[in-house]
């Protein structure tokens, strides 16, 4: 099941995927996809419409963030040994661990806003995930019964605010516009191997990035199961799980966005994003 959010910024509308590849309008059903309602008792009862009798909605309207105010937005630090490599990094032995502001979510082809006096502005495909329901201290075994779906995250990052400014990274992570999410959430029955799937992202037609899953250090069900011993998680919490190499910080020259660039994303399974910078 693809679900998304569609309309005008703030007031988007939930939404599904039917087999034919239509959209469909869930509010009648459903008032959006916010933590109170995105859960698998929502999901097992949309399966039950019949979604064919549900409005048609317009393929040309603005698809909106996949889930609307999480009560955390947790990041996952160089989790491909490629990425931690061209940084510099050493390779992590545990997940490192940061949190984004929410406020930084947006719609998978919305404008990227530079901030004012940024200077190196940074993209980064991720694949991201949902909690489905609450959890605390559960087993990497069990943890696929924790996740609701998946998604795209562009892990928008300021790395002067990030690295050369003192503190946590959250700063050069949180930028208002730094998280494009989407276009859908995904349930997992749509995914043949979460732990194989392609990443891909271009800026300006020109391939930056282009990784897999399977390269993953931490997977998945390691995260939410890791995350769980040191917080509790709630539903609707969403947890972005790093990138694969190519992002501008790691090139030589270093390479960062500029107003115009036009960036593209993509995962199996996931859709794609398209967004402008300005």
């Amino acid at each position: 099941m693809k679900l998304l959010r569609v309309g005008s910024k703030g007031k988007e509308r939930p939404a599904v995927i039917d087999k034919n590849n239509k959209i469909r309008d869930l509010s009648s059903f459903i008032t959006d996809f916010i933590p109170e309602n995105l859960n698998f008792e929502t999901i097992s009862r949309i399966k039950k419409i019949d979604l064919e009798k549900l409005p048609e909605l317009s393929v040309s309207e603005r698809i909106g963030a996949c889930i609307s105010k999480p009560g955390k937005f947790i990041a996952i630090g160089l989790n491909y040994t490629d990425h931690a490599k061209e940084t510099g990094a050493k390779v992590p032995s545990e997940p490192i661990i940061f949190m984004k502001a929410t406020s930084s979510i947006n719609g998978p082809n919305d404008i990227i806003e530079i901030p004012s006096k940024s200077t190196k502005l940074d993209w980064e495909v991720e694949l991201a995930f949902v909690v489905g329901k609450d959890c605390k201290n559960i087993l990497e075994e069990n943890a696929s019964e924790y996740i609701l779906g998946y998604c795209i995250v562009n892990d928008v990052s300021e790395r002067e605010w990030q690295i050369e400014k003192m503190g946590q990274w959250v700063k050069g992570k949180s930028g208002d516009t730094f998280g494009p999410t989407g276009p859908y959430l995904v349930t997992e029955d749509e995914i043949s191997d979460i732990n194989n799937l392609n990443l891909k992202l271009d800026v300006n037609g020109k391939n930056m990035q282009s990784g897999n899953t399977k390269n993953m250090i931490f997977n998945p069900n390691f995260i939410i199961s890791y995350l769980s011993k040191f917080m509790s998680l709630q539903t609707g919490d969403l947890v972005t799980t790093g990138t694969p190499a190519g992002v501008g910080m790691g090139m030589k020259p270093q390479l960062f966005l500029k107003s115009g660039d036009n960036i593209k994303l993509s995962i199996d399974c996931l859709g794609e994003q398209n967004s402008k910078v300005k």
